[in-house]
Formats: C-alpha cells, sequence, structure tokens
C-alpha cells in the first residue's frame, strides 16, 4: 500500500506515513483491482466498509425500475464513497459503485474506524476527525446542489450555480470543474436546451464563456 499517496488524501491528513502503517492494520484494511464497468458494490446490498480510491475514478449510479440509469456522483482518486451507508448497520445500498475506468480501491473497516483502539492513539482520533469533516463537506456539497436545483427555470438554475462560483472563486472570471455534459446532470437538465439557454444568455449580455471558462458581467 502506497502511505505516502494516502498521506495527501483528506482521509488521512494530518498523519504519517509511519501512523498511518499502523492504522491500516487496525482497519483491516484490503485493497483490490476493478476492470471498467465492473461493480464495486451493488444496489440492495448492505456494507461494512468504505472506499477509497487510489488509482482511477468510480461512477455512483442509480438505476430506475424502467431500465435507465443515470450518473448521480463521480468519485476520483483520493476521495471515499460509501460512508454513509457503511455507518448504518444492515442499511442496503439504493445505488451501484462502478468502476469508469481501471480502479484500485482501498477498502476500510467503518466500525474499527469510528470505534478508537484502547491505546487512544491520537492518529486514530484524527482519522475520525477527518471523516467528520468529509462527510460535513459533502452535505455542504448536496445543499448547494439542491439550492441550485431547486428553480423550475433553467436560467435561473444556471445563475445559481454560476453565482456561488464566482463567490468561491473571488471572481467574476472562474472556471468551473464540469463539461457541459455534467453540468447538465448536475443541474438535472438536458444538454442540449441549457447550451440554448447560455448562449441567449450570453447574447443577453448577462455571461460570456468559452468552454469551461466563465465571466459574469455586471449584475445577474
Amino acid at each position: 500500500m502506497n502511505t505516502f499517496f494516502l498521506t495527501n488524501t483528506p482521509l488521512f491528513h494530518g498523519i504519517s506515513e509511519n501512523e498511518i502503517s499502523e492504522l491500516l492494520s487496525c482497519l483491516g484494511a484490503k485493497e483490490r483491482k476493478f476492470k471498467k464497468d465492473e461493480i464495486v458494490f451493488r444496489a440492495g446490498s448492505s456494507i461494512s466498509e468504505i472506499g477509497l480510491v487510489e488509482s482511477g475514478s468510480v461512477n455512483i449510479v442509480v438505476n430506475f425500475y424502467w431500465g435507465n440509469s443515470h450518473i448521480f456522483g463521480h468519485i476520483g482518486k483520493g476521495q471515499i464513497f460509501a460512508e454513509n451507508y457503511a455507518a448504518i448497520p444492515g442499511k442496503e445500498l439504493l445505488c451501484d459503485v462502478v468502476a469508469c475506468e481501471e480502479t484500485e480501491v482501498l477498502f476500510l473497516s467503518m466500525r474499527n474506524m469510528l470505534t478508537t483502539c484502547p491505546r487512544g492513539c491520537a492518529f486514530h482520533t484524527r482519522i475520525i476527525q477527518n471523516m467528520l469533516r468529509i462527510s460535513a463537506q459533502k452535505n455542504l456539497n448536496l445543499s448547494s446542489r439542491m439550492m441550485h436545483t431547486a428553480s423550475k427555470s433553467l436560467r435561473e438554475r444556471l445563475l445559481s450555480y454560476l453565482s456561488e462560483q464566482a463567490l468561491e472563486h473571488g471572481s467574476s472570471h472562474f472556471t468551473i470543474p464540469f463539461d457541459r455534459q455534467q453540468l447538465a446532470d448536475y443541474l438535472a437538465v438536458d444538454r442540449s436546451a441549457m447550451s440554448n439557454e447560455l448562449s441567449k444568455m450570453q447574447k443577453d449580455g448577462l455571461i460570456t464563456y468559452h468552454k469551461n471558462e466563465f465571466t459574469l458581467n455586471g449584475s445577474t
């Protein structure tokens, strides 16, 4: 296991390589490789471990009764997934976790993570604190998405998201982390309709953009 890589992940932030080596044994760590489109966790199953992406990436896929599906989230290298389900014994997954490329995942026991060892070591306490920060950030991200998609108007959804990005970057000029399809999925809108609306907003002088670079013009 690449302990140096793990020191640079949010989950192991502030924990040294030597401490991580000791902690991995405590957490029942195990690695597994997955091929593209292979299922990591299947909907309907209950789990007791979280996953940390060591290489590659995974998608969180929601499958509907009629056969179609939707990518609800994307988990990249260094990020964790399934922590909410692993924290609730017997809770069944409502979605699939699918490798979207050749991927290696580090699995860690959530029960062991949330139960401090008898020695009460400081680095075990630190990983619990890191987990709380990660969960809090994910909740904030979800709240932001709910705020952006609350409006029925496509333009208002775009303005809500772009305004937040400007605020986060501290500038009216910024680069967003999504391509067109990803932005459409994030805002739960049709890609073609969204692209048309962006063009209209540019003609109306509200924004200027090129690919994923945007500038807000005046008051929106």
